[in-house]
């Protein structure tokens, strides 16, 4: 016999495959999604997805309220706060690390560190007020601006501390307000102020980051850690390096708290930034103060120059609609407005 006979025999010797199940499609692939050749997917999803929902909610525009996370407060009733375990946490951090309380100090049982932290947690209450006063006073004037698409909406982290109280005042006032939250690997959760259909989650911290900075037209920063000096000195750098093709108006509020964590006047001297650079941003003490500076960067960077061209859009009321929508995209009609980058 040879080879090829056997060859043969062997195969009809052999009992037929059963059905083949359908493979699945690429798209429904958890395993090809979540793995290392799925990355790039998973960072356009990150784009795609929030720029849908966008769309869909009307967002034109944001101001971006940033600050510490790791302060909350419990009930407004007694008015006790408690520090979080880490940013974002939903724990809270051990005994030994909690602000101390009116019987420890009376008592001597309470630490440096819980001493220090117990006169800390009072001024964060107050900034978490102001936060929530602020947001709720823009919201106010925003709502009053006449406009197919929601503008200026009060945008935070999505977390709590002042991240909540932005939302919490936006959603006061009857506002929608977006959370740009991020995945962490420890227990967390959104803040429950936030618009249900502007909650959003990301894995990618450069995904978050973008939408920080391409829908804001003002920043706010409140008294914060790592992240706070991150986000806001990654803005002040695009400004300073005019690479966003647009006006933002950063508010620093908390002169007392930044003055002692940072001195950009010694940058200046030693030159490792231009005198002018001091004016990217002010500073502000109050909910009125900042509030004002807010309206007035807002109004002048934006809301008279888009006067001036819905007039001159009247102007051209008699020409062809050709001509008058030139240089026009479905952006300027579907939204968000995504500043665009400088060459």
């Amino acid at each position: 016999m040879d080879q090829g006979t056997e060859s043969c025999e062997k195969a009809s010797a052999r009992t037929a495959p059963g059905a083949l199940e359908r493979a699945s499609l690429a798209y429904e692939n958890p395993e090809f999604l979540n793995g290392a050749d799925g990355r790039l997917i998973r960072i356009v999803a990150e784009y795609l997805e929030p720029l849908a929902r966008f769309r869909r909610e009307q967002i034109q525009d944001t101001v971006v309220f940033f600050g510490s996370a790791r302060f909350r407060g419990r009930e407004e009733a007694n008015h006790e706060l408690e520090l979080l375990d880490n940013t974002g946490s939903t724990q809270p951090a051990p005994s030994h690390e909690q602000p101390a309380s009116v019987p420890q100090i009376v008592e001597g049982t309470a630490t440096e560190l819980q001493r220090k932290r117990a006169v800390a947690a009072v001024e964060m209450a107050r900034y978490y007020e102001d936060a929530r006063r602020l947001a709720g006073m823009l919201t106010t004037w925003a709502k009053r601006i006449p406009s197919r698409r929601s503008r200026f909406v009060v945008t935070s982290g999505g977390g709590p501390g002042i991240m909540e109280a932005a939302n919490r005042g936006a959603w006061e006032a009857g506002g929608k307000t977006i959370g740009l939250n991020i995945r962490l690997p420890f227990e967390q959760s959104p803040n429950p102020y936030i618009t249900p259909s502007l909650n959003f989650e990301f894995h990618y911290f450069f995904m978050r980051k973008l939408w920080f900075a391409y829908l804001s037209k003002a920043l706010v920063v409140f008294p914060g850690g790592f992240g706070t000096l991150d986000e806001m000195f990654e803005i002040l750098t695009l400004a300073q390096t005019q690479k966003l093709a647009k006006k933002i108006t950063v508010v620093i509020y908390g002169s007392e708290y930044w003055k002692k964590v940072f001195d950009l006047d010694v940058l200046v001297d030693t030159g490792a930034i231009s005198p002018k650079d001091i004016e990217l941003f002010q500073f502000a003490d109050t909910p009125e103060q900042a509030f004002d500076m807010l309206k007035q960067g807002l109004t002048q960077n934006y809301l008279i120059a888009e006067a001036q061209e819905g007039r001159l859009a009247e102007s051209l009321e008699g020409k062809g609609s050709q001509e008058m929508m030139a240089g026009w995209t479905v952006e300027d009609f579907l939204g968000p407005e995504i500043a665009k980058t400088s060459k």
